[in-house]
């Protein structure tokens, strides 16, 4: 596990130095000529009302390369969801600049957001239609991305016949369905019971490797990100700020792996410090 982190209120540690090393062999597996999927550049957000501004990010730079699996964790109101917002191009930023290159983004939310009345399969099939893939191949592309997700046979299934985890796959293949190069996911699994949750941390897991896609994901649980992520991203608190990156060692995770353990047990202090310093 390697850390650097930025500590504007320590002047003993001068910012992106390292404060945790490991063995080079341990070290996270990184292709140093992976191009850029994904680079905000001194990105700020002000949210104004009137006379209030609110200042959600301020000054953030962060780059993510094509197949990488990036977390972003913080506190609660920190500007994680603003953050992906700004990636998928559903609001701008106040200042700095955000840019994919031009890749095809897709965005996935903590709740599945399925259409109740349409079967499991016509709700993946909406992100087909908005692609523009003719009729006599949606049906085809459908199966398949259901069959991605474990669901095959689950195609004429409303989405109240489904338990959560199904929904969530459900969701998952319509986000597949955008043929996104970069998939932006909020929360996905957040509202799940932890075995759920951990199955389909492998099926993503899975699904990433198989599809090289970029993942930049948001969580509150440090374990989750510990278990998931190449790295991992720590934001202040309002308004908020890089002020930690953390890199995973290589090799497979497991939740309950002393790799993972560590490693969650590294960001929770990391947060509690940043939330104890805010009274938060």
């Amino acid at each position: 596990m390697t850390i650097r982190e930025n500590r504007a209120t320590s002047p003993a540690r001068a910012p992106g130095t390292s404060a945790l090393q490991v063995p080079a062999d341990r070290a996270p597996e990184r292709t140093e000529r992976a191009a850029e999927a994904v680079r905000l550049t001194d990105v700020s957000k002000v949210y104004r009302t009137g006379r209030a501004e609110l200042v959600a990010l301020d000054g953030v730079s962060l780059t993510v390369c094509d197949g990488e699996f990036v977390c972003i964790i913080g506190a609660s109101g920190c500007g994680k969801s603003t953050l992906l917002s700004l990636v998928a191009g559903l609001d701008k930023p106040t200042a700095g600049r955000v840019d994919t290159g031009g890749r095809r983004v897709g965005l996935m939310f903590q709740e599945p957001a399925l259409f109740p009345w349409l079967t499991a399969g016509r709700n993946v099939e909406l992100a087909l239609r908005a692609r523009g893939v003719p009729k006599a191949a949606r049906q085809a592309q459908v199966a398949e991305l259901l069959d991605t997700v474990r669901l095959r046979g689950f195609a004429d299934r409303r989405p109240h016949e489904l338990s959560g985890g199904m929904r969530q796959r459900v969701a998952l293949a319509r986000a597949l369905a955008q043929d996104a190069d970069v998939l932006l996911m909020d929360e996905p699994f957040g509202a799940l019971d932890a075995m759920t949750r951990d199955l389909l941390h492998d099926e993503l897991e899975r699904i990433c490797a198989g599809r090289t896609l970029t993942v930049l994901f948001v969580t509150h649980a440090v374990r989750e990100a510990a278990r998931l992520a190449d790295r991992t991203i720590v934001l202040s608190s309002r308004p908020g700020r890089v002020i930690g990156e953390y890199a995973a060692p290589r090799g497979p995770r497991r939740m309950d792996s002393p790799e993972v353990a560590q490693l969650a047990g590294a960001l929770t202090d990391r947060l509690r410090e940043e939330m104890g310093r805010h009274g938060n």
